[in-house]
């Protein structure tokens, strides 16, 4: 295929990948950026594709593009940093201070217990298999690989449930604090 006839097919289905990459992604500027990915992907391998399937194998390189980005260990690393960096609870100390923590104001304690109790039912309604490996992982509190070796699963396995079970009760837990 001559650059001509690539420059033509992108500009027929940019749009079309772009949609594709941000109904995976739903973030503009990175559904533009696995946009280009992909057509960059698809300029070294399109003389391998039948012109008849051309719209339907970029659509594939697309959905492998956007799945491959959402399990990269940065967009795992980011999305944890964002969660990680809450603020301290009041009350407490300057973290690496020899003070002491003042007693825990009692609203604190409160909804700590509820988050806690919100979250251990959640856990509890997870389907299978995420419902057995949340539990030993969250409120057991045992380690990957005592959890491969109970459930008889491989540790990678495991991992991979846990991720999904994790997504599962953040998108269940954020629906009901924002249910009327």
């Amino acid at each position: 295929m001559t650059d001509r006839e690539f420059s033509e097919l992108m500009q027929q289905y940019q749009r079309l990948i772009y949609t594709v990459c941000l109904q995976f992604v739903h973030d503009p500027p990175t559904a533009e950026d696995l946009t280009q990915d992909t057509f960059l992907s698809a300029f070294t391998s399109i003389d391998q594709c039948e012109p008849a399937y051309r719209k339907q194998w970029l659509v594939r390189v697309a959905a492998n593009k956007c799945k491959d980005h959402l399990k990269s260990a940065w967009v795992r690393r980011v999305e944890a940093q964002d969660h990680e960096s809450l603020p301290e609870p009041r009350g407490a100390p300057p973290a690496g201070s020899a003070l002491t923590a003042p007693p825990p104001d009692p609203q604190d304690v409160y909804l700590q217990r509820a988050d806690a109790a919100e979250l251990e039912q959640t856990v509890c309604a997870l389907r299978e298999p995420y419902g057995r490996v949340a539990t030993l992982y969250l409120l057991e509190e045992k380690p990957v690989a005592e959890i491969a070796r109970l459930l008889g699963r491989p540790p990678a396995t495991v991992q991979n449930q846990l991720f999904r079970a994790k997504m599962l009760l953040r998108k269940q837990l954020t629906e009901r604090r924002q249910a009327p």
